[in-house]
């Protein structure tokens, strides 16, 4: 995690959160770790907008719903290739890169990076897990903390999810502002060789209100399978929703701006854009 994505080891736990379990999930986890000072203004940053990622069985909903369900593997190895080079670039430009190396309230950095001697790699992290196990000493207190995480994940995400996530629908079926937004990107699909480029580019930008809107849009629009999956796969690796992961971030310490969610969103368009679009050609 250091050396490729410039983020402390630990970070891998909240990217396996948001794999197995949901996005929502490790920005809580991230959120709560800032929070304690185990990441800087910077490392939970780039934590909560590049490692948020769509869980795998939701995954596979977006890839059902645009008709290609028989593809899911392709699919999802297509979305982990353009979300790693994603998670390579974003952090090294800004905004990202200017954030501050600073810890919460000016707490003292908890991460610890130095090995002690006479332990491997595997061994320290097997005891750090030890001592950490042996801190959940009642079943009944780590079962009460859970439900209240989850019922304060549900409470503050849920109604958002229901309001933005309408709102977009609406706009989207309704009025022809996502087209207008849209027609920019027009010439970018053509250039990637992409058929129906116009009816494609209107699902682009809502992607930033709702993940799952693009998807429902292209499966009614949309009659080109190469089309259907590329935007399927941007819809996953987009990553800011504001309907979830992004009214989350902005609801958490973790300090980043709605601007700033704005311009990763389409700093991750760009880059992952062309790679989807490459391989959907080699798959179709």
């Amino acid at each position: 995690m250091r050396p490729i994505f410039k983020l402390p080891g630990r970070s891998s736990i909240d990217c396996v959160a948001s794999w197995l379990g949901d996005g929502t999930i490790g920005v809580l986890l991230s959120s709560k770790q800032f929070e304690q000072g185990f990441y800087t203004e910077k490392e939970a940053a780039i934590i909560g907008t590049t490692f948020s990622a769509v869980s795998i069985t939701f995954s596979l909903v977006v890839i059902e719903t645009v008709g290609l369900g028989h593809m899911f593997i392709p699919f999802y190895l297509t979305v982990s290739v353009a979300g790693l080079v994603a998670a390579i670039i974003t952090p090294r430009i800004p905004p990202l890169s200017r954030k501050k190396d600073s810890y919460y309230r000016g707490l003292e950095g908890r991460d610890v990076k130095i090995i002690p001697p006479g332990y491997t790699i595997f061994s320290w992290g097997v005891n750090q897990a030890l001592n950490r196990a042996k801190q959940n000493t009642s079943v009944t207190t780590f079962l009460k903390e859970g439900i209240q995480n989850v019922i304060d994940m549900w409470l503050g995400v849920v109604p958002v999810v229901l309001a933005i996530g309408t709102l977009a629908l609406m706009l989207a079926e309704y009025t022809p502002i996502f087209q207008w937004l849209g027609m920019p990107f027009i010439p970018l699909l053509e250039l990637l060789q992409l058929p129906e480029a116009k009816a494609a580019s209107q699902t682009i930008l809502v992607g930033f209100s709702d993940m799952f809107i693009p998807s429902i849009i292209a499966s009614a629009t949309i009659t080109a399978p190469i089309t259907k999956f590329t935007i399927a796969a941007l819809s996953v690796t987009q990553l800011i929703y504001m309907a979830e992961v992004g009214g989350l971030l902005l609801g958490s310490k973790i300090p980043v701006s709605i601007g700033d969610l704005v311009i990763i969103f389409l700093e991750r368009t760009l880059i992952t854009l062309p790679i989807i679009a490459l391989i959907a050609h080699l798959l179709f």
